[in-house]
C-alpha cells in the first residue's frame, strides 16, 4: 500500500521541493521543528540509538521514556509510530542498505503492535542537507520509495530532510537539525543532543564502522538492551589511520567533513583504538537492564 500525506497518495518520484509544494503542511511542520531550541537529554529514561541501530518500545515500558539519536549529517533519523498503541521505532539510517532496513523497521514495530486495528502508522523523517555529494538527497529518495513499497498504509507526518534541513554559511552548506528525540509517553518529537551515548559506545561504534548491518538493540518485553555478540574482520590499515592527524581523519572518514560536530574526530580515534585492541571480537552478548535511571548489567 502507498505512502500518504494528509490523506493523499504521495506521487513518486518527486523531489523534496515538489512534495512540499503539493503538501504545504509538511513545510510548516518542518519550520516549527527547525525553530525549536535544542534540549540536552540526560541518561535517565533514555535509550540512545547509534548509526545502523534501531530500537522499538511502547508507552507500557517502565524503563524507557525517550528514544534519541544525533550526529546525523547526511544520515537520516527515522521514527515510525503506531497511533493506536503508541509502539514506536527509532533508527539512524546512513543509506548503506535502505531496501533491507525499511522492512526491518516495519517488522520490528509490528512485533510489538499485537495487530492493533485502531490507529495508523505514521513516519517522521529528519536529517540530511544539501551536501556536495548529494548523499542526503539519495537517502531521502530511497526512504520514500521503500516506505511507499510496504504492504501497510504509512502516513508521512514530519519531513525535515535535505533542503528542508539546510542552512548556508560562507557558501558552505550545513544541516540545521542533527539530533532528535521522541517522548514515548506523549509522542512529542523535539530537537535534542546527548552528553552520553552509551552504554558500550565504542563497541557499538566499532560494529558500525566495520560495516555491520542494521540491528535491533532492545527487547521491550524484557526491557533489556542487547549488545552483541559482534563479529568483524580487522579494520584495514588501522595503524595507518591512527597515525593521521585530525584533518586527515575528518576528510577521509566522514561523508561531510565540514558539517561534523567537534567530537567527531575524537570519537573516530577512540573507535579506531578499540578496533586495534579488539581486532577479532566475538564475546558473549551483553544484556543490560534499563532501570529508568541507569543501565545495569
Amino acid at each position: 500500500m502507498p505512502l500518504f500525506i494528509e490523506g493523499r497518495r504521495v506521487q513518486l518520484p518527486q523531489s523534496v521541493r515538489e512534495i512540499v509544494r503539493a503538501h504545504p503542511p509538511l513545510e510548516e511542520r518542518a519550520k516549527l521543528l527547525r525553530g525549536q531550541s535544542v534540549q540536552l537529554v540526560g541518561p535517565k529514561g533514555l535509550l540512545y540509538v547509534q548509526q545502523r541501530e534501531l530500537a522499538v518500545t511502547s508507552p507500557k515500558d517502565g524503563s524507557i521514556s525517550i528514544l534519541g539519536s544525533d550526529d546525523a549529517t547526511t544520515c537520516h533519523i527515522v521514527i515510525l509510530r503506531h497511533t493506536g498503541n503508541g509502539a514506536t521505532c527509532m533508527t539512524h539510517c546512513d543509506g548503506s542498505d535502505t531496501k533491507t532496513e525499511v522492512p526491518l523497521i516495519m517488522n520490528s514495530l509490528k512485533s510489538l503492535s499485537n495487530h492493533t486495528q485502531n490507529g495508523r502508522l505514521e513516519v517522521h523523517l529528519v536529517g540530511g542537507f544539501n551536501d556536495d555529494r548529494q548523499l542526503s538527497q539519495k537517502l531521502t529518495n530511497q526512504l520514500l520509495h521503500e516506505f511507499d513499497r510496504q504492504e501497510d498504509d504509512i502516513h508521512l507526518m514530519t519531513f525535515c530532510v535535505t533542503e528542508l534541513n539546510d542552512r548556508e554559511e560562507n557558501e558552505n552548506h550545513f544541516p540545521i537539525i542533527c539530533g532528535i528525540a521522541i517522548n514515548i509517553k506523549t509522542a512529542e518529537i523535539f530537537r535534542a543532543s546527548f552528553p552520553e551515548r552509551g552504554p558500550e559506545e565504542e563497541l557499538r561504534s566499532a560494529r558500525s564502522l566495520t560495516g555491520g548491518p542494521m540491528i535491533n538493540i532492545y527487547d521491550a518485553k524484557t526491557e533489556q538492551l542487547h549488545i552483541g555478540p559482534y563479529f568483524w574482520m580487522p579494520f584495514p590499515h588501522v595503524d595507518f589511520w591512527l597515525q593521521q592527524d585530525d584533518k586527515q581523519l575528518l576528510e577521509n572518514l566522514s561523508t561531510s567533513p565540514l558539517a561534523e560536530p567537534p567530537h567527531f574526530v575524537p570519537h573516530i580515534r577512540s573507535t579506531l583504538m578499540f578496533l586495534k585492541k579488539y581486532p577479532f571480537p566475538g564475546q558473549k552478548p551483553l544484556h543490560k537492564q534499563k532501570t529508568g535511571t541507569a543501565i545495569t548489567c
